[in-house]
């Protein structure tokens, strides 16, 4: 299957581009009106599915004006795209489309002979820009589904926007863009379980750009390192994004530097430190944030800090953090994740208090929106937790799926030097520890291996 096609074409167009493909692609190029070979030369920059007001942003011209598009499209569409029926419908309800691999390769070649190929190209790098920001506003916005899935719907074209190597003069040119494309994505690589992705395209990028990175691009270096499982990877990148704030005065990257020194902390163990960092992180923040974590999520922080050491404390942050919301929702919307690690406090504060039916059920939830979000790190810790639950409950063989599932998810995702944070190593003890040497016993070691077939999705509606 070729990089970018929908699902489904492939029983369209087979797995390679052969001679005869490209031969009909040509027959049907030099069937069609200058303005519709203008549009076909054009779309052949779109590595992905688009959609009409890509199609506006990127091909228009004085040649071939914005408000004819629509026309050209609807006649060129039935001699070189392919309607696509995905997962993610555009926003104005209008199709979209994917031009065959034999088509694309007929338009590149003649926008190339033509001279237009660079401009095109970097009218498409500018809308890449421009979706990649608007998606980080609807997820500060409390739009994170519609925000990850606008992502993904459009990650074949911004991949290819964040490679520098493609620009016409050097890497250096578009590598400026390239990292503003993948900091902007930040919560796609961080919350919604694409870190190793997010990791390669900005360290990439950040290798080609010329002179100094920007404060927030070394903040998601760190940050990235430290999903990844590598902490003293990020302490060196936290000093740089620092000295990269103060440089620029960018006084709200402090807040996020805080927010991260806080969560290296927490992953680190180091739950009082994390709590102070966490809090400093809420007195440097402004009331909306136009980026980055919430408020939510420092108060959701401190409270993690918290909840296995003084639960009262932990509770009060939580209730902070809901008047926090409240008052803000108007502005900010639903933060999904935080509200994810929110139940897994709860459930921690239910164990805590003996009450394992109402542990249980956050343990759940949290799993539950932790899949729904994508985030690998999420799910596992609050399948763990799940895990001991169950297991106290005398549901042994519940709990040996859900610790199968999870070293599948872990190894599935990260690679052998991944360390899970201290706060799941915890967890993970504990689970196994009221499991009762889980890959001893033969029916619990079955129970474990099925889960691993099964994995956390097929398990999160049964347990």
């Amino acid at each position: 299957m070729w990089a970018g096609a929908p699902r489904g074409t492939e029983l369209l167009w087979g797995e390679h581009v052969g001679l005869d493909q490209v031969a009909a692609a040509e027959r049907g190029y030099e069937s069609c009106g200058p303005a519709e070979r203008l549009l076909w030369e054009r779309l052949s920059v779109f590595e992905g599915a688009f959609g009409h007001e890509a199609v506006r942003e990127v091909c228009a011209s004085g040649a071939l004006p914005a408000e004819v598009i629509q026309a050209v499209l609807d006649r060129l569409a039935p001699h070189a795209l392919l309607p696509v029926d995905d997962l993610f419908d555009g926003e104005d309800g209008l199709p979209r489309y994917w031009m065959p691999h034999p088509m694309r390769a007929v338009g590149a070649r003649r926008l190339t002979a033509r001279g237009d190929r660079w401009a095109v190209l970097l009218h498409h790098r500018r809308w890449c820009v421009k979706v990649a920001r608007r998606a980080a506003d609807w997820w500060q916005r409390g739009r994170q589904l519609d925000a990850r899935d606008l992502a993904l719907r459009e990650l074949p074209d911004l991949a290819a926007a964040m490679d520098p190597t493609t620009a016409r003069l050097s890497p250096g040119a578009e590598a400026e863009t390239s990292v503003e494309i993948a900091v902007s994505l930040w919560f796609l690589w961080v919350a919604c379980g694409r870190v190793a992705e997010g990791r390669t395209r900005l360290r990439h990028a950040l290798s080609l750009q010329e002179g100094q990175p920007s404060a927030r691009a070394l903040w998601l270096a760190a940050f990235l390192e430290l999903e990844s499982g590598r902490p003293e990877d990020a302490d060196p990148l936290l000093v740089r994004a620092w000295a990269a704030a103060v440089r620029d005065g960018d006084e709200r990257c402090l807040a996020l530097l805080a927010h991260l020194r806080g969560a290296t902390a927490l992953y680190q163990g180091r739950t009082r430190a994390a709590e102070a960092e966490f809090r400093e992180a809420l007195a440097l923040m402004e009331e909306h944030p136009e980026f980055g974590p919430t408020r939510r999520a420092c108060w959701v922080g401190i409270a993690l800090s918290l909840c296995r050491s003084d639960p009262d404390a932990a509770q009060e942050a939580l209730d902070q953090g809901d008047l926090d919301r409240e008052s803000r929702r108007a502005f900010v919307g639903r933060d999904m994740s935080s509200e994810a690690w929110a139940h897994h406090v709860r459930a921690e504060l239910g164990a805590w208090d003996g009450d394992r039916e109402r542990a249980s059920e956050h343990a759940r939830r949290a799993l539950r929106e932790h899949l729904r979000l994508g985030s690998t790190v999420g799910a596992a810790c609050a399948a763990e937790l799940l895990a001991q639950m169950r297991a106290l409950e005398g549901r042994r063989g519940a709990a040996a799926h859900l610790l199968g599932a999870v070293d599948l998810l872990r190894t599935s995702v990260f690679d052998s030097s991944y360390r899970p944070a201290e706060y799941c190593v915890v967890t993970r003890v504990r689970g196994e520890e009221a499991l009762g040497a889980p890959l001893v016993d033969p029916e619990l070691r079955s129970a474990y291996e099925e889960g691993a077939r099964r994995g956390l999705f097929a398990l999160s509606a049964e347990v």
